[in-house]
């Protein structure tokens, strides 16, 4: 097996993992709270306390996967575009 095949085929395992993953778990843990909900703040002795509410998530802890973003989109557009 050439390196380039090998490359391809080590490339098409990972993608169908990828999308195996979305359609069982399509939210996953949000990137900016680490799955928290909130920021982290320090106290003055150091201690981590709970700050603002994340932006990101808005305090729900979880967020679409990228590809099932795409395979929302896909869909719809599709949908639409039968009707």
């Amino acid at each position: 097996m050439t390196p380039i095949s090998f490359a391809i085929a080590c490339l098409a395992i990972v993608t169908l993992c990828y999308f195996a993953l979305c359609a069982v778990s399509p939210f996953g843990d949000c990137r900016r709270c680490k799955g928290f909900g909130y920021a982290l703040k320090k106290d003055r002795r150091g201690r981590l306390r709970p700050g603002k509410t994340c932006r990101r998530c808005r305090g729900d802890r979880k967020r679409i996967r990228v590809g099932r973003h795409l395979f929302n989109v896909a869909a719809r557009l599709h949908r639409d575009g039968t009707r």
